[in-house]
């Protein structure tokens, strides 16, 4: 085949231009709208938080950062989505804790592990061990004593099967050596109102919510399922110095994207969730909302997600839990 000096001309500015421009792009990011997937519906700490950073990210990189809430299904339709979207870094996750015990409730899901990866880690939402004034016990001790004096023990509410406060209360069931049972209920709302009536014993919450009740004497803080005690509520003490070294849980938050997103994009989006955690106006608004600023690299995050998913799903697999 006869090559003319036009063809070879043409070939060779194509061979220059076409592989820079996927750099090009990547350097650009982003030059247009980012889709930003929240698994929780409007409202709460989740979405909440999702909008601040979103607002933080448009005014530092001139571009629109929209929120899209796509609730259900333990977070998984939200984890779906963002699984087979194109990894361009126009859409990504704003994911939550159940990612880590997906499948170890559910089994095979419509995603796999390997489809997303993390960006960076942002924030976490301390559980605070809550029980009603009106109760017949006043303290943790009390209240693990009163679960062996009956036969069945302690019922703890929850905001479903295989959430954290579930699997919190699971873990101090074990370590207290007390029968347990966790009754679902759909959000916090449910579970105060059964806890005032004394229909329940205890719960699992973020701070939040519950803090009205609180404040007006009508919940008790027994302690908090930290590894330390939380600055939002620094006088509660920990379940692990009440005696209970296993109990450690909290929700928590942070970004993923498509697994083919390419690295400049996923480093870029990295350095501004840092940047934005590390600003005091951001982490004040954070921690207004009961959150702590938690900021991790990648790898980090990466980390993070593979020791969660390793304890909850001995848990889950030890306590033949099935989720909903």
């Amino acid at each position: 085949m006869t090559i003319t000096r036009r063809t070879f001309l043409g070939t060779l500015a194509l061979s220059i231009s076409g592989l820079p421009f996927a750099a090009r792009a990547e350097d650009a990011w982003p030059s247009r709208m980012v889709r930003l997937i929240s698994p929780y519906g409007p409202g709460g700490s989740n979405d909440i938080s999702l909008r601040l950073l979103a607002e933080e990210f448009g005014r530092n990189l001139h571009q629109q950062f929209i929120v899209e809430n796509k609730p259900g299904a333990g977070t998984r339709i939200a984890n779906d989505t963002v699984a087979h979207a194109p990894g361009d870094g126009y859409t990504l996750l704003y994911v939550a804790a159940p990612y880590a015990t997906a499948e170890a409730l559910f089994g095979k899901l419509t995603y796999e592990r390997k489809d997303l990866q993390p960006v960076a880690m942002a924030v976490i939402a301390p559980l605070f061990l809550i029980i009603s004034a009106d109760a017949p016990f006043k303290t943790l001790p009390e209240l693990i004593a009163y679960g062996k004096s009956k036969p069945d023990g302690l019922t703890f509410a929850s905001p479903g099967a295989g959430s954290q406060p579930h699997l919190a209360g699971e873990l101090l069931f074990r370590d207290a050596g007390v029968k347990g049972l966790n009754i679902p209920f759909r959000g916090d709302a449910a579970s105060y109102t059964e806890l005032l009536a004394g229909r329940v014993d205890a719960t699992l919450t973020a701070l939040p919510t519950a803090l009205p009740y609180i404040q007006s004497g009508k919940f008790i803080v027994l302690g908090v399922a930290s590894a330390e005690r939380s600055a939002l509520y620094p006088q509660a003490p920990t379940l692990r110095e009440q005696g209970f070294p296993n109990v450690a849980a909290a929700g928590w938050y942070g970004f993923m994207a498509p697994s083919t997103t390419p690295r400049a994009i996923v480093d870029k989006l990295q350095a501004e969730v840092l940047r934005a955690l590390a600003e005091p106006a951001i982490k004040d608004k954070l921690t207004a909302q009961g959150l702590e600023v938690r900021a991790g690299t990648a790898a980090e995050f990466g980390q993070f997600i593979d020791n969660e998913t390793r304890k909850w799903t001995g848990l889950i697999r030890e306590a033949g839990l099935k989720g909903e």
